[in-house]
């Protein structure tokens, strides 16, 4: 691969702050109030969260503009969960939420998510590692 673009970040654990090489991303680190934290940050669910969204949405505008698919009332909700694993570690999970407008509704949404979940550098990189449930709302 031939990066366009590297994002670089840096963080020190779940407790303190994740900071973007730009400034863009300045935040202070939580753990969630459910897994026994204060809840007065952010976490990384969350950033993984926003991010595989927004790429989501982005991949069905690219597959959209190619079929020649109106996608633009269209949105992505992405639900991450945090959980123990068989091996006592932790694992992800992630449930894609789109909501399509009324002309994908049926088979027409299910082929464009299908196409976009197979474009989508996100869905790559989480294929075959952790379970991607979609959902056409």
């Amino acid at each position: 691969m031939d990066a366009l673009y590297t994002a670089v970040a840096t963080a020190n654990g779940r407790e303190g702050r994740a900071v973007s090489s730009d400034g863009q991303i300045d935040l202070p680190l939580a753990f969630p109030a459910a897994l026994g934290g204060n809840g007065l940050g952010t976490n990384p669910e969350q950033l993984f969260a926003a991010g595989y969204a927004s790429c989501f949405a982005s991949a069905m505008g690219a597959i959209g503009r190619q079929e020649k698919i109106d996608v633009k009332d269209a949105s992505v909700t992405a639900e991450v969960s945090i959980g123990k694993d068989t091996d006592g570690g932790f694992a992800l999970s992630v449930i894609m939420r789109v909501e399509l407008p009324d002309h994908l509704q049926g088979e027409p949404g299910r082929e464009l998510l299908e196409k976009t979940h197979a474009y989508c550098p996100y869905s790559k990189a989480t294929r075959g590692n952790l379970p991607v449930e979609i959902v056409i709302e």
